[in-house]
């Protein structure tokens, strides 16, 4: 079994990518956008299309997809993170369907970028289950689909034990919940077409370039200053890197494992034949996929967060992960139990304080960023870079008016009460899932009921 190695997306590939040339000292650009990732990526794309007179330049510091982009769960879906009661809050309830309904048409929307710009990324638009094992888990998602239904553009359906079984056979299943708006995708794949199509329109990337510092009017990297009208931070997960934003949001690691690809009898028991994307309503929630090649990429929270917001070199995660994560997938899916593990890895995603994404740019100072996206961030980068889009092009359109624009959370605590913090709210979550399995309680634990309080969500 292969560790790390950034990803078996990458793997898949080839490997990493051979990277680019880096920055050959200080210049000038337009727009300045630090990292090269969905979110960076779908910023220049739409960006060039509006005006292609642009000097646009993206900064990376290894090479485009090394982060989130290129280590996720392959979730094209439409989760408003944060969730639409909090916009329907501050904004007012259409603001907050129209928040629903952007990200509903998003999905659709990289469907057909991944068309025009002929990006093989192996999409399959078959929609989301969420699964329920649990009595305590089927009572959440009883009332989680409740509120659902009260929403439009949901568009959500609930199966029962048997329908569940119908669609994809997993073990214990007691009910399960869909929808439409959401698409299996192959990360790596999607992110190195979109860096190329962004080539091809006349941007420039510079990889092994690190930005240590984002200014008014310039980024600072290893390799000289860009001096830009607009600079954008796109960094997600490693933004706690960069001057001045260590307690901005919190790097959390969460780890995948891909099995050997699964023999045709097997995948006539499980079915799954709709290649829908998986999860469930656990507190510390698995998420998976079945693959192009017919394996089983299965995620997880392994160790959420590393002291002083540390984050990997390349995707290696711990041993007692990839044995857990083994664990549940057989526990899923039963007939895959001899099937082997090939590879394991993690990523890092950005955590705002309030788990709310956001996208914004001062225009006093030209300064924008995006994300927070808590791991929902594969559709949401496309909304976040249009919206970064219009709002650098000063567009009064309906992407700059949505209820994520401008929003600003509190900063994380320091060491080692954010460390502390984090450790209490998964050990919490932790107790909560063992304690509901070996129940028949159909009520929310009290661990979990803690770990909300103190997470703050």
């Amino acid at each position: 079994m292969r560790n790390g190695e950034v990803s078996w997306w990458w793997r898949q590939l080839g490997g990493a990518p051979a990277v680019r040339a880096p920055l050959g000292g200080s210049t000038d650009a337009d727009v300045a956008i630090i990292g090269a990732g969905y979110t960076g990526l779908w910023t220049a794309y739409y960006l060039k299309r509006a005006q292609p007179d642009l000097r646009i330049f993206v900064l990376e510091q290894r090479f485009s997809g090394f982060g989130a982009s290129g280590r996720n769960g392959g979730w094209l879906t439409n989760s408003v993170t944060g969730g639409r009661e909090r916009y329907e809050k501050s904004h007012g309830r259409d603001a907050a369907i129209a928040h629903q309904r952007a990200l509903n048409e998003t999905v659709d929307e990289v469907i057909a970028v991944t068309a025009r710009e002929g990006i093989a990324a192996d999409i399959v638009k078959g929609g989301e289950v969420s699964v329920a094992r649990t009595p305590s888990q089927l009572a959440r998602l009883t009332d989680w689909a409740g509120a659902e239904q009260a929403w439009p553009h949901t568009d959500l359906e609930v199966w029962d034990a048997g329908d569940t079984a119908r669609r994809i056979l997993i073990d214990g299943a007691l009910g399960s919940a869909w929808h439409p708006h959401a698409a299996r995708i192959h990360p790596a794949k999607l992110v190195s077409g979109l860096a190329a199509a962004v080539e091809r329109m006349g941007v420039t990337i510079f990889e092994g370039t690190r930005v240590s510092e984002i200014a008014p009017g310039r980024a600072v990297t290893d390799r000289g200053t860009v001096r830009a009208t607009f600079v954008l931070r796109a960094t997600e997960g490693f933004t706690a890197d960069l001057a001045g934003e260590h307690r901005t949001w919190l790097p959390m690691n969460s780890s995948m494992i891909a099995t050997a690809p699964l023999p045709a009898a097997v995948w006539q028991q499980i079915g799954w034949s709709g290649r829908e994307v998986v999860g469930d309503m656990a507190h510390v929630y698995m998420y998976a996929q079945r693959t192009a090649d017919d394996r089983i990429a299965f995620g997880g929270r392994g160790v959420p967060y590393r002291f002083g917001s540390r984050v990997d070199a390349d995707g290696r995660t711990q041993q007692r992960t990839i044995a857990s994560l083994s664990a549940f997938l057989r526990d899923f899916f039963p007939a895959a139990a001899d099937v082997p593990i090939e590879h394991a890895w993690a990523g890092v995603l950005g955590v705002p304080r309030d788990w709310a994404a956001t996208v914004g740019l001062d225009a006093a100072t030209g300064v924008g960023w995006a994300g927070g996206y808590v791991g929902t961030g594969v559709t949401a980068t496309n909304l976040a870079g249009r919206t970064l889009a219009d709002l650098v092009l000063r567009r009064d359109t309906a992407l700059a008016r949505l209820p994520w624009v401008a929003h600003r959370a509190k900063r994380w605590e320091v060491e080692p009460l954010r460390w502390l913090a984090v450790k209490t709210i998964y050990t919490a979550y932790h107790a909560a899932d063992r304690a509901e399995a070996s129940g028949s309680s159909d009520r929310t634990s009290v661990f979990a009921k803690a770990a909300d309080l103190i997470a703050g969500r």
